[in-house]
């Protein structure tokens, strides 16, 4: 049935090429019988990892943590939002690490958010941070630095997203270094700032991209506007991003989004697209009401992968390792509202989206992917943990040979 629709619009639109990718899609649901345009996509077949696995503990008595890195020496430095970094030796001995910002602001969604080590990281210790500043009336997201050298390191701030905001939600806050040593970060459009997603002169609702120093790149695709916005611009139209990977396979970058009541997106990130929010959009308000009548509009970028009903999805990165080789060229998704992990297929004519180690349901933060190919998952909330999965080793087969 499938392969027969997707001939008639094959067909069809051989006819027809003014057609976008998002009414091909469409077309097609429709000849399935699917209820929205990107539904096919998100029922199709992926790998079915339901056992044979390990699932260890590997941290514990987190308070509400946001993002972990590992470290290239051994063990792990994890964020917690009240401004704290826990870090794990290669031993696994434990240590807190209470940061000192110029004005870190702890409240609803925000704080201490995103970490990424330095490139030097082994010998200068340097880590680069995203989190909230400022105040309930006025915050901001913000990037800064530490060294961890010292018992309360002090963060300089290099660049605090300039446009306010009076509500603790909404601040995407997610980082990505690029190969060119400049930095994307996500900007969520504050809640009750939706409209200004769609808005050149403000920073909400973006994905920024900026240097070390926290300057504008002069090849940034709106760099010749007249607003400070502009000239850090990489992308707009985004609700609450928080997740963002690039492959290094590809070079792709790759974006997943809170939507409102459904419509939680994956999106194929490149320099000047606008992604649609709030005048696309597949969810609907809290209330039930509707944002916008449009699902599609020219101009604006569908998403590659929708979830409605919203999976809250939170951390991702991308898997490329033989030890689950069922999960080569996967995208790797971690759920809040679902408890789940989830391995998205990189098929961009049929992406596909599938639950894996289904035993954790638990709200899930951030996922990352070990130097030994293991997958690692950070929990939420103020007892979380890391848990560690690995494939069960065969009988007479060394553990040292599935990594």
């Amino acid at each position: 049935m499938v392969s027969c629709a997707i001939q008639v619009v094959d067909h069809y639109l051989g006819m027809n090429s003014g057609f976008s990718r998002g009414w091909q899609r469409w077309l097609i649901g429709c000849l399935l019988g699917c209820t929205s345009p990107l539904a096919l996509g998100a029922s199709a077949e992926a790998p079915a990892l339901t056992g044979n696995y390990h699932q260890t503990q590997i941290a514990g008595y987190l308070d509400y943590p946001w993002a972990a890195v590992e470290n290239p020496l051994g063990g792990w430095l994890i964020t917690e939002r009240s401004g704290v970094i826990i870090e794990y030796d290669h031993a696994g001995q434990r240590q807190e690490i209470p940061l000192q910002f110029e004005q870190l602001y702890v409240a609803g969604q925000g704080g201490l958010l995103d970490i990424e080590l330095a490139r030097d990281f082994t010998e200068s210790r340097r880590v680069y941070l995203s989190y909230a500043s400022g105040s309930a009336g006025e915050n901001y997201l913000t990037f800064g630095t530490t060294v961890l050298d010292t018992k309360t390191p002090v963060v300089k701030d290099i660049f605090k997203v300039s446009t306010p905001k009076d509500t603790p939600v909404h601040y995407g806050g997610r980082l990505l270094q690029l190969p060119d040593d400049t930095w994307l970060m996500t900007s969520g459009d504050g809640f009750d700032y939706r409209e200004q997603a769609q808005r050149k002169d403000s920073f909400l609702g973006k994905v920024l991209r900026f240097t070390t120093e926290g300057k504008s790149v002069a090849d940034n695709p709106y760099a010749g506007g007249d607003s400070e916005a502009e000239q850090y611009i990489y992308t707009l139209g985004h609700r609450n991003p928080q997740g963002l990977i690039q492959d290094p396979k590809s070079r792709d970058i790759w974006l997943h989004e809170h939507g409102p009541d459904g419509g939680d997106e994956i999106n194929l990130v490149q320099a000047g697209q606008n992604y649609g929010w709030p005048v696309v959009t597949l969810g609907r308000d809290y209330s039930g009401a509707r944002i916008s009548p449009f699902t599609q509009y020219e101009g604006m970028q569908g998403p590659m992968l929708n979830w409605t009903p919203s999976i809250a999805p939170s951390g991702m990165t991308i898997y490329h390792n033989d030890v689950f080789p069922e999960l080569q060229n996967h995208l790797l998704v971690t759920s809040l509202k679902n408890k789940a992990l989830y391995a998205v297929s990189l098929d961009q004519n049929r992406m596909s989206a599938v639950q894996i180690f289904a035993t954790i349901n638990e709200r899930l933060r951030d996922v990352i992917v070990g130097r030994d190919g293991a997958i690692y998952v950070l929990t939420d909330g103020e007892r979380a943990r890391i848990m560690r999965f690995s494939p069960l080793r065969p009988k007479n087969v060394p553990e040292h040979s599935l990594r």
